[in-house]
């Protein structure tokens, strides 16, 4: 409904007629709440061309490809669009694991080639990653961002790094769950503390909506880029799921049970399965001496602290962009204002000095350089007038 005209290529009709039913479902759906008439629905049907054949991106000014994880795979795609498209196209990447630096290599046009990264469900998270490769032009960039905002998504550049920023951030926030567990605290009172503190949904709810095998593979591609502090050479809750074929809501197979409601709102149950496998992995009955405060700074540490590290890597401008990114990728609790905003309001100094308790945890733990000294100085992240 940007009434951007969308060519859209794939493998096969089967795969084709997917495509157009999903996003036919999606437009139904605004139309039932009464947010989109049904004329402009088919108006914005019509604007997308379905296509078995490279031919139909000849006029195209942006592809984005959204293809399989796998590299090779990715690079004869390249090889195929690289073919047809016009000179000054723009060619950019959906993955949201593999290094833009490195599909890069071997294009003919590298300069012309990005990250763009959407995240799920696309139709409501307004975030896009825009990846900068070390070999991408400023206007490549430029036009990127420009597309995006085109969309109606809030576009933030950040430099190629593994996970970008979003999932790098929220990885170790994942590895303070993780940790938890481990030490029999139950998910599901992690979940209710971290909802009860602003998230729309905790780490455990969030991990079986985000799929634990494609969140276990990340955590992989993670573990190799920082083995320091995400090694995951010891097996983890999720990786035991992961062994145990529980993929979380697309195999109904997760933390929860997950159904709908007689209105069709999402609903969620307790798996009993799962207290077999905590037993298994952790061999612990439930501890309740961690207290909420505990569990908070547990998750959201290492969180912040990898959000100052994209800082210091200069991954990313400023604090407001990785505020923004969390909120808008994330769903980070709004009225917080962001992990850097809610850092200044809880206190730079208490909380380096918390994360000093946890370091003989994990390195996630380890307070940065960058936040030390501004401890040192009385400085925040966000100035009152800057």
């Amino acid at each position: 409904y940007k009434k951007i005209p969308i060519s859209m290529k794939d493998i096969s009709s089967s795969h084709l007629d997917l495509g157009m039913s999903e996003a036919s479902s999606i437009l139904q759906r605004r139309v039932d709440r009464g947010r989109m008439e049904s004329r402009k629905m088919a108006e914005t049907l019509t604007r997308i061309t379905p296509s078995l054949s490279y031919d139909s991106l000849k006029e195209a000014d942006l592809v984005v490809e959204a293809v399989v994880e796998l590299e090779t795979v990715k690079r004869q795609v390249y090889q195929e669009t690289e073919e047809v498209i016009a000179e000054d196209a723009v060619l950019a990447s959906n993955t949201s694991t593999i290094s833009i630096t490195k599909l890069a290599e071997g294009l003919k046009n590298p300069e012309r080639f990005c990250g763009m990264h959407f995240f799920n469900p696309v139709h409501r998270m307004p975030l896009v990653e825009v990846i900068r490769a070390r070999q991408s032009s400023e206007e490549t960039i430029a036009r990127t961002v420009a597309y995006a905002a085109d969309l109606g998504k809030s576009p933030v550049v950040v430099n190629d790094c593994p996970g970008f920023l979003v999932n790098r951030v929220l990885f170790p926030y994942f590895a303070g769950f993780a940790g938890l567990i481990e030490e029999g605290v139950d998910f599901e009172r992690i979940d209710k503390v971290m909802q009860k503190f602003g998230w729309p949904m905790g780490p455990a709810w969030l991990l079986d909506v985000v799929g634990i095998d494609t969140s276990h593979h990340a955590g992989g591609v993670l573990a190799e880029g920082y083995p320091d502090r995400m090694s995951n050479e010891k097996a983890n809750i999720i990786t035991h799921m992961f062994e145990n074929g529980r993929f979380g809501k697309k195999n109904d197979k997760g933390f929860y049970i997950h159904t709908t409601d007689k209105k069709g709102k999402p609903r969620k149950e307790r798996d009993p399965e799962m207290d077999t496998l905590l037993e298994q992995c952790c061999g612990q009955k439930e501890n309740s001496q961690v207290t909420g405060q505990e569990i908070i700074e547990r998750m959201m540490l290492p969180m912040l602290m990898e959000s100052s590290r994209c800082l210091e890597d200069e991954i990313v401008e400023s604090p407001a962009e990785v505020d923004m990114a969390l909120i808008f990728g994330l769903g980070f609790p709004p009225f917080r204002g962001g992990i850097f905003r809610w850092a200044d309001e809880e206190g730079l100094e208490r909380l380096a000095s918390a994360s000093e308790k946890y370091v003989e945890l994990s390195q996630l733990y380890k307070p940065t350089e960058q936040i030390l000294g501004m401890v040192s100085k009385g400085e925040v992240f966000h100035p009152i007038g800057g």
